[in-house]
């Protein structure tokens, strides 16, 4: 098999228990193959963490849960170094957090304050973390995803840009329809007679990580024509200077896109690209994605926010208005 048909298979595999939302399941598997961390969110119940898990179960990984309350501390994240007396002797040896895992679930990330929300930075970013002025770094296969519920923003924290920024994709889950709910319904009846001995646990064959390695390099070989790489610069630059192209739409933009959003952008669409079996980049693959990588990385106006005008509205507007050039 290509590693092309490995992922394919993979993400069937996890479409297989997390029925009806097929849109998530592909940004998790974009995701993994840009080497991104996604930012998921969606009302209770709607299989974000069975999601990730989901992944782990079929990738041949390590998977840490991270739940996050107000009392978390950072090193609850990181680790810490811990003093070890042996022999009369002590000394103070580095203990790894729960970060050091190739799939990170930063589970309700927003009910932890900054400064928690804070260590995930320098991993996300740098993909190493710093202890005592010494570097420690994380496993090649490394990839964070957070959840964040929309309703319940009592004793929650928002994020800072500069935490959202580093985040790949803002991922939004919505309800599944009445056959996928009922499907859902025959799956959760099927684990539990599973689980109480009434059926048989299949045996999993766990995908190999290389597989997802060799599906980077290919990826890497995707071309992005100077149309299309012009294309990207030009929607990155209407959330930046949004009164070139309507002052109506001006005046429901605060802040645009950063560098990364334009990086984000052109690597999610070669990795979109290569999913749909292309070694090329169309204008449809940056439109299909765009709405995720974006989402995150715009600062609306106060007009926009009384007007009850969401990001996604903004950036629809945008995609209208810039041309392919």
């Amino acid at each position: 098999m290509t590693a092309r048909d490995d992922i394919l298979d993979l993400g069937k595999r996890i479409g297989q228990s997390i029925i009806g939302q097929e849109t998530m399941v592909e940004r998790l598997l974009l995701g993994l193959l840009a080497n991104g961390h996604l930012l998921v969110e969606g009302l209770p119940g709607l299989a974000k963490t069975r999601a990730i898990k989901s992944l782990a179960k079929n990738l041949d990984s390590e998977l840490s849960r991270v739940q996050f309350t107000p009392d978390l501390l950072p090193a609850d994240i990181t680790g810490s170094e811990v003093y070890f007396s042996e022999g009369g002797k002590g000394e103070f040896k580095f203990q790894q957090g729960p970060i050091f895992a190739n799939l990170i679930l930063a589970d309700e990330i927003n009910r932890a304050p900054a400064k928690v929300q804070s260590a995930l930075l320098e991993a996300m970013e740098e993909r190493q973390v710093t202890v005592g002025g010494k570097s420690y770094p994380l496993p090649d296969l490394f990839m964070v995803m957070a959840t964040q519920n929309p309703i319940e923003q009592e004793g929650t924290y928002p994020l800072p840009e500069a935490q959202l920024d580093r985040f790949l994709m803002h991922v939004e889950v919505g309800y599944p329809d009445e056959q996928s709910e009922a499907a859902i319904m025959r799956l959760n009846r099927d684990e539990e007679n599973a689980t109480h001995g009434k059926g048989s646990a299949p045996v999993i064959d766990r995908l190999n990580p290389q597989a997802v390695f060799d599906a980077r390099t290919e990826i890497g070989t995707v071309t992005v024509s100077e149309p299309v790489e012009k294309y990207i610069v030009a929607l990155v630059f209407a959330t930046r200077y949004p009164d070139r192209y309507d002052k109506d739409l001006a005046k429901l933009l605060q802040v645009g896109a950063s560098p990364r959003g334009a990086i984000s952008l052109d690597k999610v669409s070669r990795a979109y690209a290569w999913l749909k079996g292309r070694d090329y980049v169309t204008p449809d693959d940056v439109k299909a994605i765009v709405n995720d990588v974006f989402r995150h990385r715009l600062i609306l106006s106060y007009e926009a926010h009384a007007a009850n005008t969401s990001a996604d509205q903004v950036i629809d507007r945008i995609t209208e208005l810039v041309a392919v050039s």
